[in-house]
């Protein structure tokens, strides 16, 4: 008579694999969780920066030119912001507007003020571009997180 042997998990050993697959989900989601959120504070540093140079650039310009005066707007369309909209090209491309985390959107606030909400882990990070003196910088009172954005 021919044994045939069946190989299969015990019911400790499968137990055993979901208790350890718990543990390296517990640590990985929250490290992702971060990762995520560096990601999209790099990306801000990255369009202020690139945001702060072109305005120094047309200023530079407009020096060359005898016009002393800074940028009035730094976008005048709520779709797609820092292109310029045909009067000053700030950005080749301008970045597109949503109200989602890591991308940048627009509030209308006035002359010479105009601020732009950039979000962050669900934080509301608010900048001021000020046209009398050519600054693009964080409004006070913002979270805590947005800090991270210009330091």
């Amino acid at each position: 008579m021919l044994h045939i042997k069946k190989s299969a998990f015990t019911m400790i050993e499968l137990i055993f694999v979901i208790v350890v697959l718990g543990i390296l989900a517990a640590v990985a989601i929250p490290k992702f969780t971060a990762t995520r959120t560096d990601a999209q504070i790099s990306k801000g540093r990255a369009d202020i920066s690139s945001i702060r140079s072109s305005i120094i650039s047309e200023r530079q310009t407009r020096l060359i030119k005898g016009d002393s005066s800074w940028i009035n707007s730094l976008s005048h369309e709520t779709a797609t912001l820092f292109d310029g909209n045909g009067t000053v090209e700030l950005l080749m491309y301008g970045i597109k507007s949503a109200s989602t985390n890591g991308h940048w959107r627009t509030i209308d606030s006035g002359f010479p003020y105009v601020h732009y909400i950039y979000r962050i882990g669900n934080e509301d990070c608010e900048m001021d571009y000020n046209s009398s003196n050519g600054k693009f910088t964080l409004k006070d009172g913002s979270a805590d997180i947005c800090d991270k954005l210009v330091n």
